[in-house]
């Protein structure tokens, strides 16, 4: 059997464009990674620097609002990747509009935040969670010797501290908070599929990185206290570090990026 590949959807920029390169340097398998446009472009700045067999990368056309590029992209997996099965996946698109009121809502901001942040995993899951390993599925026989992958198929979604109902003490961010609320839902639902189809070989989770130095939080860099400004780098390797030590006992829940459990 061929060795098991990686996915990072989208990776063209912020943290998936990281984690991506942090897999690269730290693990031995094939790495598919997303982008919307200019692939050649993504696959030149995620290589940058590496000093890593560039036929590992391969990166494919992927738009999380597009279920037919989705399609697509899993129809080449598919192909390609035959004889193995998805060890690992990192599932990271995100968009924010900071509401600090119920009147900034709009009503196509929060559509495109729903279809982002919540639909964009959602596909994901649909077209690619048939990749993982089954029950029945024999598991790659030779020692993969790296410390930087799970012992268990992991498919992780990036969910955030301010999708947990029960943590909202401030309010605002609406349409985030919701769309990560439902982030987590789906890490639930998506778990307790692969522990019927995988038994204890596939597991999800959710992930939060905290504020990390991205577009994302652009607007926040300068109100966020230096020791809680995480640079990217050092973000992608502790949610590796998240997704290998919670294991099978942590399966169904969301992690932040201390290893800490985050209540939904």
């Amino acid at each position: 059997m061929p060795p098991p590949w990686i996915l990072t959807s989208p990776a063209s920029r912020g943290i998936g464009f990281h984690l991506t390169r942090h897999l690269l340097r730290t693990t031995p398998l094939p790495i598919i990674a997303t982008a919307r446009t200019d692939l050649e472009g993504a696959r030149v700045r995620i290589l940058d620097g590496l000093d890593v067999d560039p036929t590992r990368l391969e990166v494919l056309q992927l738009d999380v609002t597009d279920e037919n590029s989705i399609s697509l992209a899993a129809s080449h997996c598919r192909a390609r990747f035959a004889s193995t099965y998805l060890h690992l996946a990192f599932c990271t698109p995100g968009i924010l509009y900071p509401e600090k009121s119920p009147s900034q809502i709009s009503h196509a901001h929060a559509l495109e935040t729903f279809a982002t942040n919540t639909l964009g995993p959602l596909l994901l899951g649909k077209h690619f969670l048939p990749f993982l390993p089954r029950k029945a599925t024999p598991l790659y026989a030779a020692p993969i010797d790296c410390a930087a992958l799970p012992e268990a198929a992991t498919f992780a979604l990036m969910s955030a501290r301010v999708g947990s109902v029960a943590d909202n003490a401030a309010g605002g961010w609406y349409s985030y908070r919701a769309s990560k609320a439902a982030v987590n839902q789906l890490v639930k639902s998506f778990d307790i599929y692969l522990r019927q189809s995988a038994g204890a070989k596939a597991l999800c989770v959710g992930l939060h990185p905290g504020t990390v130095r991205t577009g994302l939080s652009r607007e926040f860099w300068k109100s966020t206290p230096k020791e809680k400004l995480f640079e990217p780098e050092w973000a992608a390797g502790k949610l590796v570090e998240v997704v290998r030590g919670v294991g099978v006992e942590g399966r169904g829940r969301c992690w932040d990026w201390k290893g800490e459990e985050i209540p939904p």
